[in-house]
């Protein structure tokens, strides 16, 4: 390797590094001429990143990419998990002399600030999150930066400052957190691609969540009084009372660190953030990432795809708005029982107006991202396409409210009143041309009669072409040989004559160049008029430019009203993707109410029931203070875990607004769903598979309320039989003494004698019909308890070797014979339960009967 000293260091490669001291930790895309240049270690990265030679000028290491491929190549090294400074020539070379150009960095493009398309998910946010803890109070409570994993432990008020924001689409929402907890709720809700946090706690949040990029940003953007700054002037008002944050400094911090943060980031391209919303988490029931992997509401568990999702099966929507918002919706159910009774309602109507609905979906099919195209727009970095694009999409909306006109409900009168913007669409329609070059430098994107003066160069050019084929015609009639007028971007025009002819050019030729075969000379007149033709197409090129930033600038004026033609399309969109959910899969309106039972008449699973190919058997549910609490016993395979899910992907469909797939439904409003359901190691955590499952059991336990729903499932199977009983016993206990509505699946066959202690304790089971030794599974919810699991049964449908099985039975067969254990554990039971059984009461009795029965375990192991 060559020392720093045996490298030549041009005045390039000097700028460069000046530019690296200012942004250390960013691979610089260096624009040189017509390529993006990166130098000494970024062009190691960026040559393996991006699979590109890495070469050497001056002795340093050098890789770059055409300018026209930044785009692609930025973004590809952004998604590798790597911050980029683009640093642009910012004047034009040719007018420099005897110095170097002049460059800076325009922007440095992170995870949570791409705006390109092509790396974008279509339906999916790009979030970047900003969260700064109250320091003052931590510090207060002894919460300082030594000891501050004790931040975990603690329920302080108004804890962090946590604020949003989708570059991509405009989206700026900020709250204040009340806990950790919660803080750890809305990142699950909102899955962010960066997280931006106080250098001061950057090491304590990765040691929380070390998968997402995270940024620390200093107190000079996170300050009360930047941030109140940075606020007011880019919204231009005096304060932010009219934000509803004016009391709320935490809020303020965090909000204007973001903003801040993409200010020196997208420099000046954060137009599209046209306003601040305050949002309230606790107006969402509550959803933390355990239960939304376990309802596999956006992925499967298995691949971690869409494939078998919930959202894979009510996402219908036809526009991208539509999809990014039925996303938000799903993350964030409703708890005020008004706002789902107005989204049910407008969903119901829908379903009624079949015609309306199916001629609205094909007027929402022409609707192209209006909110990312205004993004474009906002950053000058849209093209002509784009605008056709947004002329094309709002050329649809009188079309789509004519259609809902005599529609009522609440919502669609709302979306009635959006904007039209004719003048936007008209400006478009009257100034670019409808099949208009992607790029603004091909010229020929603006219409013939727009602009006087370009249209004038446009004859110039034209009449100069027409010059130079008269003058073809008239040299070769002058000179009496053949011979041709060329041009190329090097040599400018040209007369071309072949070489056996050169001795009988005219005198008055000048010889401009030799080829092989040709020699081509220019002459006077051809001189003048190239620079008159040239200088023409050179002006044309920077009119259209300045043309179509001009009608961009007109178009940005009307952002917001466009912001909210976006956020109607969007809305409408949803509404009729749940209308023709509910139509196909024949899903029914729900009575949502505020009470506390829930009543489903023949529910049934969302997603099996699309993907399995038999016929789903839907099954009643009963939930109120008289059963409260579901045990419910089967065998594996007989669809307890089937069944507990629909039950709480019903709830959480109904308070989204959406029908759901039952004949009829009274649906209690439910604050928070609770899952544990299946066991997966965190081993990489230095968590085992029971560890794991305690952890999520505890959360449960020390979270819930009346208004939760809680699924339970094999509680307890991660440890010994007689810790898992006494475990399970006790933990179904407690969830029956808060209230909750709980369902609670289990193999320990003794939790049925629950339901002789406990008034609104049920015993139910998964029908099973037994013919010979096999089995068949009837998917029937019945009421009653049962002492049959079927294991064998169901290891002989897995495939288990045939030895295997008939061992088993023999080993079954001995422990049915000397059930001791089993009966010594029972007896107990069957007394009367004055008060709920402790934990520790459990297992004393059990270790009694664990010594009492070691002689018949012997014999078991003997055998």
């Amino acid at each position: 390797m060559k020392q720093l000293h045996e490298i030549r260091e041009t005045p390039g490669i000097r700028q460069f590094k000046e530019v690296k001291k200012e942004y250390p930790d960013s691979i610089i895309f260096f624009r040189m001429g017509d390529f993006y240049e990166m130098f000494f270690e970024d062009a190691k990265t960026a040559s393996k990143v991006l699979g590109i030679t890495l070469t050497k000028r001056g002795g340093a290491p050098l890789a770059g990419v055409p300018h026209f491929t930044g785009e692609d190549n930025i973004n590809k090294m952004v998604k590798a998990g790597y911050k980029v400074a683009v640093c642009e020539q910012l004047e034009d070379p040719k007018t420099v002399k005897n110095r170097i150009v002049n460059r800076g960095v325009v922007r440095v493009i992170t995870p949570g600030t791409i705006t390109a398309l092509d790396f974008l998910d279509s339906k999916s946010n790009n979030y970047i999150v900003c969260i700064i803890p109250n320091n003052k109070v931590l510090k207060e409570e002894g919460y300082g930066k030594n000891n501050i994993n004790k931040i975990k432990d603690t329920n302080i008020k108004t804890l962090f400052g946590f604020s949003i924001a989708d570059v991509s689409t405009g989206v700026f929402k900020t709250t204040v957190i009340d806990s950790f907890q919660m803080l750890e709720q809305e990142l699950a809700r909102f899955s962010p691609s960066e997280v931006l946090i106080p250098h001061e706690y950057w090491d304590w949040f990765r040691r929380i969540d070390d998968s997402t990029y995270t940024n620390q940003i200093g107190e000079h953007l996170y300050s009360y009084h930047s941030s109140y700054k940075r606020l007011t002037r880019h919204f231009n008002v005096l304060n932010l009372e009219g934000f509803g944050i004016e009391d709320s400094e935490l809020a303020t911090q965090s909000a204007g660190a973001l903003l801040s943060y993409l200010y020196e980031n997208q420099k000046d391209s954060v137009a599209q953030i046209t306003s601040l919303s305050v949002y309230n988490p606790n107006i969402y029931m509550i959803l933390d990432r355990t239960t939304i992997k376990n309802l596999e509401l956006f992925s499967n568990i298995r691949d971690n795809t869409q494939r078998g999702s919930l959202i894979s099966v009510i996402d219908l929507t036809v526009t991208n708005m539509g999809g990014r918002l039925l996303k938000y919706w799903l993350s964030h159910p409703l708890l005020h029982i008004g706002t789902i009774h107005e989204r049910l309602n407008s969903v119901e109507e829908l379903t009624i107006q079949t015609l309306v609905r199916e001629e609205v979906k094909k007027l929402l099919e022409d609707i192209y991202d209006i909110e990312r195209l205004i993004t474009r727009i906002s950053t000058r970095s849209a093209n002509p396409k784009d605008l056709i694009a947004l002329m094309s999409s709002l050329d649809q909306i009188p079309k789509i409210k004519k259609e809902i006109s005599n529609l009522s409900s609440h919502l669609i009168e709302n979306i009635k009143e959006m904007h039209e913007l004719r003048n936007v669409s008209n400006l478009i329609e009257k100034s670019i041309n409808e099949n208009p070059p992607s790029k603004i430098t091909d010229g020929n994107i603006i219409k013939k009669g727009f602009s006087q003066e370009l249209d004038e160069l446009r004859e110039l050019m034209k009449g100069g072409k027409k010059f130079i084929a008269e003058l073809e015609a008239k040299e070769q009639e002058s000179a009496k040989i053949p011979l041709k007028i060329g041009f190329n971007r090097v040599h400018g025009y040209y007369i071309e004559v072949t070489k056996r002819l050169s001795d009988k050019v005219p005198s008055h030729y000048i010889r401009r160049q030799t080829l092989t075969n040709a020699e081509r000379y220019i002459t006077p007149e051809l001189k003048d008029k190239e620079e008159a033709i040239l200088n023409a197409e050179e002006k044309m090129i920077k009119l259209e430019q300045e043309l179509f930033n001009h009608i961009l600038d007109e178009i940005s004026l009307d952002i917001k009203n466009l912001q909210e033609i976006a956020q109607n399309v969007a809305l409408l969109d949803v509404l009729i993707s749940f209308s023709t959910c509910a139509v196909n899969n024949h899903y029914s309106k729900p009575e949502v109410h505020e009470g506390y039972e829930s009543l489903i008449e023949d529910g049934r699973h969302p997603v099996i029931e699309q993907t399995h190919p038999e016929p789903y058997v839907p099954n009643h549910t009963i939930l109120t203070s008289e059963q409260r609490l579901m045990i419910i016993t089967g065998a594996n395979m007989s669809g307890k875990s089937s069944f507990m899910r629909q039950v709480a992907l019903i709830h959480l469909l109904a308070q989204i607004g959406s029908f759901v797939p039952c004949n009829s439904v009274r649906s209690a409003l439910v604050d928070r769903i609770f899952t544990r359901v299946g066991a997966y190691d965190d081993l990489t955590m230095g968590q085992s598979t029971f560890m794991v499952e305690m952890t999520e059991t505890a959360n449960i336990l020390n979270n819930l309320s009346k208004r939760s729903l809680v699924i339970m499932d094999e509680i307890g199977r991660g440890t010994s039989t007689f810790d898992g009983i006494s475990l399970a016993w006790a933990i179904a206990e407690s969830l029956y003494e808060s209230g909750a509505k709980t369902l609670f699946a289990t193999h320990y066959h003794q939790l049925n004698k629950l339901a002789e202690e406990f008034e609104g304790v049920k015993n139910y089971n998964l029908a099973m019909k037994e013919k010979g030794d096999d089995i068949i599974f009837l998917r029937k919810l019945i009421e009653g308890g049962t002492d049959k699991s079927y294991g064998i049964q169901v290891a002989k449908l897995a495939g288990v070797p045939s030895r295997v099985i008939e061992r088993a039975k023999k080993i079954q067969s001995m422990l049915e014979t000397e059930d001791e254990i089993g009966a010594r554990l029972r007896a107990p039971l069957k007394k009367k339960v004055e008060k709920p059984l402790l934990l520790e009461d459990i297992q004393i009795d059990i270790s009694k009967e664990i010594k009492q029965g070691d002689v018949s375990l012997n014999r078991f192991m003997d055998e």
